[in-house]
């Protein structure tokens, strides 16, 4: 698998990350495995997961994919030569939604204690919080990346002008500044005014944002649970706009033309994106995962390339 840098760290990680939302929950241990596996043998290395995952089935009560995470990199003894994202500020049992300066720091512990791992590399404000100061948040990460408890810092579920905020507060003190952004993205675009709340989606300020300040967006739900490829499912109302039968007939005549999956145009599609993309991919098969890992051998050519980005300009 070819790496992409992450922002302006100087380090390289894996072009797709594996979402592990699922892992330990509703998909049991042995599938867990069997698709971590998979996936490391791709070459991949990138992992994603939450304090919060995944709290909200039955049974659950939030910190089962971390503690999957742990025991895998444990048994398969390669911690060193995984990258580790997990987040804060979601609520969960016994946990208030935030980002004060004890919550970061308390949940921090507790992740790496369920990841079985003393650092995490790069930890992410899971969604902002306007009633805790800007300082207090940034310095809490601060302190975490002095300790070496953390590397990096990124955010998730942020507005453009929150995030030149904080690289503004940062860069004042002299603070660590986030280096990603992880945004609801797809090649769908929302339609006007659409609300994800309390995710945000990426906006094409955003993205030019990223662009000049060297951010790197990490794009979840890409395939849109599976609506591109799946006739049983449906495309979310967001993405039900003006434009999206335009872009749909280009994606599916790409596909066509390279011999692929709609879903694998998607990613490809992501894959050579300016500004910089790095999509989480999930999967709860390995003929899913499959799937999704080979769009990364997909070649589109600079004509199609030029027709999925303007489909539906002019609608």
């Amino acid at each position: 698998m070819r790496t992409v840098q992450l922002g302006r760290t100087g380090v390289q990680v894996s072009a797709f990350c594996l979402g592990t939302m699922y892992l330990g929950s509703r998909e049991d241990a042995a599938t867990s495995y069997r698709l971590l596996d998979q996936y490391v043998d791709a070459g991949g290395f990138f992992l994603d997961t939450a304090n919060t995952y995944a709290r909200w089935l039955p049974g659950c009560k939030g910190g089962e994919s971390e503690t999957l995470l742990g025991q895998w990199m444990h048994d398969r003894g390669n911690r060193a030569r995984m990258f580790v994202a997990t987040k804060v500020g979601f609520a969960y049992p016994g946990v208030e939604r935030g980002l004060r300066a004890h919550q970061i720091e308390t949940e921090c512990e507790k992740s790496l204690k369920r990841l079985n791992t003393d650092y995490i590399d790069l930890y992410q404000a899971h969604v902002d919080d306007r009633n805790t100061p800007m300082e207090e948040t940034l310095e809490a990460f601060d302190r975490l990346i002095r300790a070496g408890k953390v590397r990096f810092i990124g955010a998730s579920n942020f507005a453009v002008w929150r995030l030149e905020e904080a690289r503004c507060v940062s860069h004042a003190h002299g603070w660590a500044e986030y280096c990603s952004i992880q945004q609801h993205y797809s090649y769908l675009r929302p339609k006007p005014g659409a609300s994800f709340a309390p995710q945000v989606a990426a906006n094409p300020d955003l993205l030019d944002y990223c662009r000049v300040r060297g951010v790197t967006l990490l794009a979840y739900s890409p395939l849109l649970g599976g609506a591109y490829t799946r006739p049983d499912r449906s495309f979310p109302a967001q993405y039900q706009g003006a434009d999206s039968e335009a872009r749909l007939a280009v994606l599916r005549a790409v596909a066509q033309e390279v011999g692929a999956t709609a879903n694998q145009v998607v990613l490809a599609w992501m894959a050579r994106h300016d500004p910089p993309v790095i999509p989480l991919v999930a999967a709860s098969t390995p003929e899913q995962l499959r799937e999704n890992l080979d769009a990364l051998s997909l070649t589109l050519s600079p004509d199609q390339l030029t027709r999925l980005n303007e489909a539906g300009d002019r609608e």
